[in-house]
């Protein structure tokens, strides 16, 4: 039987949390775990469990959105505001000074040797998520296919991180009923013990309702985004972009990323460099690993300020990147949280949510490929700056400390700034 805590003691907790929830999505789920179930008993751990399930299959940042979800089931929808707003607003104001330091700073030598430590961790980093993750959802040789086909789609063929997506959730749920048991744990597809029981009332209606708030809560900010900008503007763009991304990147923050990562080089909007740097600096922060798109928003802005001041336009960049990028995360929560148990039994959606899954581990591989490039080849394999040792150097020492001694990622980022600073110093 879990406790309810007082609304005061929640809000304390949720905010000392925003400060703290170093590590990533991995880590922030784990030091909720512990926090909430081991430690408070806030939250069951059968219940806990499901709401993880729910919300891995929602596209998005799982962590956060695991976050509004337990705040709605303690203390609704004031609750789920509460957990979601302050398990990231600490980490919107750093990543805003962190992006202007990396604009207006970023040519500086040592700064610059900072951020070439941060690019080799960055491909160590890369490199441990994608292992997890395939460990995780690469149970059947047929899903290696899948993740195979994916990486072969993006890399080779070029083609867009949504199709991908559409593609890998069709023939999962084809796959779900012709081989059902690739789907079930060990092979064997047990039935249900009990039907999950449905609230009262339309879940139609309920879903309309909350989209109708969340359609006010955007146009609060679309309308004058698009009304005060000039024309041409970048700001209306991204947060046009970034919203419509929220629907579409499933498989958690490595993939959110993999999506932003592939159109802004399309659209030429940030070099790879930066997006290397991106995650690297979101990696030494707290909150969600996508604040990264906050850090891609700013510098998109201040490459292309028109009338506004550099600094005015990242930031107006920044704050519109994050907003349309995490609305609709506690839109999607907050539509499907009384309805988590029938959706996680659905063995239809699971088995397109499995197949899209191990899709997206070929999406990770070719971000690694590509950020491994960006870091080993500053000027490209055939640019002709030639091959940086150094980051290489810096991205085995990086492995080595993840996979041997499991240093925690932000210390590691913080460690080669400080070997990327001291070797331009030294040199």
């Amino acid at each position: 039987m879990s406790i309810t805590p007082s609304f005061h003691e929640f809000f304390r907790y949720w905010l000392r949390l925003g400060f703290i929830n170093f590590g990533g999505p991995a880590g922030q789920i784990a030091m909720m775990h512990k926090d909430l179930v081991a430690a408070r008993g806030w939250v069951e751990e059968r219940l806990f469990q499901r709401a993880l399930g729910f919300c891995m299959l929602l596209p998005g940042p799982e962590a956060h959105q695991l976050a509004v979800y337990l705040g709605w089931r303690m203390h609704g929808y004031r609750g789920g505001a509460v957990a979601g707003l302050f398990f990231l607003l600490p980490s919107v104001l750093l990543m805003l000074f962190l992006s202007w330091l990396a604009a207006a700073h970023g040519s500086v030598p040592l700064v610059a040797g900072m951020f070439r430590g941060i690019a080799g961790a960055v491909v160590a980093i890369v490199a441990q998520a994608l292992w997890r993750i395939a460990k995780k959802s690469l149970k059947h040789p047929v899903f290696y296919g899948f993740a195979a086909a994916s990486f072969l789609m993006g890399y080779v063929l070029n083609l867009k991180f949504p199709g991908i997506v559409v593609a890998a959730g069709l023939m999962g749920l084809w796959l779900g009923t012709v081989r059902p048991e690739l789907f079930c744990p060990g092979a064997v597809c047990e039935a249900e013990e009990e039907a999950p029981q449905r609230p009262a009332g339309s879940p139609w209606r309920h879903v309309g309702r909350v989209a109708l708030v969340f359609a006010g809560l955007w146009l609060a900010v679309a309308m004058p985004v698009y009304l005060l900008s000039e024309p041409g503007s970048i700001v209306p763009k991204l947060l046009a972009f970034y919203s419509r991304a929220s629907f579409v990147t499933f498989g958690g923050a490595y993939a959110v990323l993999s999506y932003v990562s592939d159109m802004a080089l399309r659209l030429s909007w940030v070099t790879q460099d930066q997006l290397v740097l991106g995650l690297g600096l979101a990696e030494t922060t707290p909150g969600p690993l996508i604040m990264v798109t906050q850090f891609v928003g700013f510098l998109t802005a201040w490459n292309h300020p028109g009338t506004l001041s550099p600094l005015l336009a990242g930031v107006l960049g920044g704050l519109v990147t994050t907003y349309g990028m995490f609305l609709p995360s506690f839109f999607l929560v907050f539509c499907g949280a009384p309805y988590i148990e029938a959706l996680t039994a659905n063995p239809r959606l699971r088995s397109a949510l499995t197949g899209i899954t191990a899709a997206v581990v070929g999406v990770i591989l070719k971000l690694g490929v590509v950020f491994a490039t960006a870091a080993f080849w500053p000027s490209g394999p055939a640019g002709g700056g030639g091959f940086d040792a150094f980051a290489l150097t810096v991205a085995l020492v990086s492995g080595l400390a993840l996979w041997r001694f499991n240093t925690g990622v932000h210390i590691l980022v913080l460690a080669s700034a400080a070997a990327g600073a001291a070797w331009t110093f030294l040199g």
